[in-house]
């Protein structure tokens, strides 16, 4: 990784420190308090020793002394347990925070862009990523202030004690954070190789897990056994190598502290056997200043100590921040969800093309141009070959591609609606049925949590749900499990068609509703879409070509452009494709 990127990244974790700014600052407090509680025992312990040693002072004189002291040990480890209950609520809030603006992101960038990657990535990117930056704010950003501050209150009070000893203190203490910068940078670098690493072992696990079926039936279980093998090893390297920059981080700081304690040692012993005199304004050595300075000495360097301690979780959190802050500031498009405009909900939906270009999250054109008009109560059933862009005319109609040309619903442009009340007139129901939540009623309610009681029983009556759901051990209460393992496909499917009509919507996206159904399951599956489409505007994507022989319009999609439209009886007496999508059909019938 460059020097100049490594600035950046480092600047931007600076910045996000603003998500709990309050808490940052009060650990710094914390900690510039803990740091004259330091130099206030040190003197104490010093006048006590010089005292006893070399004023021969009763002990029953120096109990006050003695009082003060202890009370110095207890705030400290008060103030020490505080600070690192500070630190980590500063690092707890801003990880929630850093959670939501990605997670916000991918709402906003939508399916369409968050499948250009594995999701072990994005699973990387949310909880261990994230998670190796609780370090940085809680410990390692507090310190590296407190490593300024600590030194130079240190430094004031010996200065006015003894020069020498001070100077010497000041002249060793830049080497460190110098030679400590130096073997950072490679740590950063590595822990950058480290996180891409990780975040394409993770991918490629959940990958090849998904598709075990698969692979053992193409016999290629061994063969990826192995590469993950390797992967592994790779990541293992990767990480040893994180291990030796921080040992090596630590090693660099204790060596150039024990030199300059040493010196600052035999400076003292040289100048109690009369060899040195100068440090001391001219009223010689006393055994006072000895001892103050020698047991402040270690604790001049204890922060920078501390300093690379944490410095690990700098180079770990700049690793983990190149991945994040490109994914924050990736272009988001023109998508639904900019405006701000709220339709009219009296009026019914009619949806006006010209010149329509879809575009992938990356720009590229993936249909069009399209030029079309989508009447208020109409049922469309839309068909091509795989790849002809049918799904990608439904990720645009759902928000989730951007779009150069025209697409107005009731006379407004499409980027220009509010994204919420946009798909608040939407139903869809798609190829994979997905139901987060925990309870088969939960599943239902998802999109309308408000619905009555009659509108849930009407939805699962209408979607055919109420055929299985006596077999089910609890009812509508039944926990479906992850992924909802309870159903079968099938009865999955029908729970997504009860989510879609359970809520009142003026369109309504299928998207191969009945795909990897099997019979019983398609029957009932398009007996429900097929009463539900009377009720609203439906756009139909399909390859069964015997489900739309009512619909009220058919449009051919090839090559990214509608090539017919008309009616089921006049497309299959013309020449062109539907009628060879008929042919074909029925050779494979």
């Amino acid at each position: 990784m460059k020097k100049t990127r490594q600035y950046q990244l480092t600047h931007w974790l600076k910045t996000q420190s603003a998500l709990a700014q309050r808490w940052l600052r009060l650990s710094m407090l914390l900690g510039l308090f803990s740091g004259i509680l330091i130099v206030a025992q040190a003197w104490l312990l010093a006048s006590l020793l010089h005292a006893l040693i070399v004023e021969h002072q009763p002990r029953g004189e120096l109990v006050s002394s003695f009082i003060w002291l202890a009370a110095t040990f207890a705030l400290r480890a008060l103030l020490s347990w505080l600070r690192e209950r500070v630190g980590f609520i500063c690092g707890q809030a801003i990880r929630q925070r850093m959670r939501a603006q990605v997670l916000d992101k991918l709402q906003r960038l939508g399916p369409a862009w968050i499948q250009g990657k594995p999701a072990g990535s994005w699973a990387s990117i949310i909880v261990e990523q994230i998670e190796d930056m609780q370090d940085y704010y809680a410990r390692y950003l507090p310190q590296m202030y407190l490593a300024v501050f600590i030194p130079l209150l240190i430094l004031l009070t010996l200065f006015p004690i003894n020069w020498a000893a001070g100077f010497i203190l000041l002249a060793t203490a830049p080497l460190i954070p110098l030679f400590m910068a130096l073997v950072g940078m490679g740590a950063a670098d590595a822990n950058r190789r480290n996180f891409v690493a990780l975040a394409r072992l993770s991918g490629n696990f959940l990958d090849r897990l998904r598709g075990l079926d698969t692979l053992r039936l193409f016999n290629r279980g061994q063969a990826e056994t192995e590469q993950i093998a390797r992967s592994s090893e790779d990541f293992r390297q990767r990480t040893m190598e994180v291990l030796r920059m921080a040992f090596l981080s630590s090693a660099v700081l204790e060596f150039f502290a024990s030199i300059s304690i040493a010196v600052v040692a035999v400076y003292f012993g040289f100048s109690y056997l009369g060899e040195l005199n100068f440090g001391s304004y001219g009223t010689g050595v006393t055994l006072f200043a000895g001892f103050l300075v020698l047991i402040l000495a270690p604790e001049f360097f204890q922060p920078l100590r501390d300093l690379g301690a944490f410095y690990h979780a700098k180079a770990q959190a700049v690793g983990a921040a190149e991945a994040l802050e490109t994914f924050l500031a990736a272009e988001e498009g023109e998508q639904v969800g900019n405006g701000a405009q709220i339709l009219d909900p009296a009026l019914p939906l009619t949806l006006q093309a010209q010149d329509l270009e879809i575009l992938s999250p990356d720009g590229v054109l993936l249909a069009g141009p399209l030029t079309f008009t989508l009447p208020a109560n109409q049922r469309i059933a839309l068909v091509g070959l795989s790849g002809a862009g049918k799904s990608s005319l439904l990720n645009l109609l759902l928000g989730f591609l951007p779009y150069r040309g025209s697409l107005q619903v009731n006379g407004t442009e499409l980027r220009e609606l509010s994204a919420a009340n946009w798909r608040q007139q939407l139903g869809w129901v798609g190829q994979n049925p997905h139901l987060p939540a925990q309870t088969l009623r939960e599943n239902i309610l998802l999109g309308a949590p408000e619905a009555s009681e009659e509108q849930l029983q009407q939805a699962i009556e209408q979607a055919y749900v109420s055929e299985f759901l006596p077999h089910l051990p609890n009812g509508l209460a039944t926990d479906l499990g992850d992924g909802a393992a309870r159903l079968s496909v099938g009865q999955a499917q029908r729970v997504a068609v009860a989510r879609a009509l359970i809520g009142p919507c003026r369109l309504l996206l299928l998207d191969e509703p009945a795909a990897s159904l099997d019979a019983h399951s398609e029957r009932r599956v398009m007996q429900a879409l097929n009463q539900a489409s009377h009720q609203q505007t439906t756009l139909l994507v399909t390859h069964q070509l015997e489900d739309i022989e009512h619909y009220d319009q058919i449009w051919v999609m090839d090559s990214g452009k509608i090539v017919q439209q008309g009616d089921y009886a006049t497309l299959s007496a013309q020449p062109g494709l539907f009628a060879n999508l008929i042919a074909h059909r029925s050779g494979e019938l």
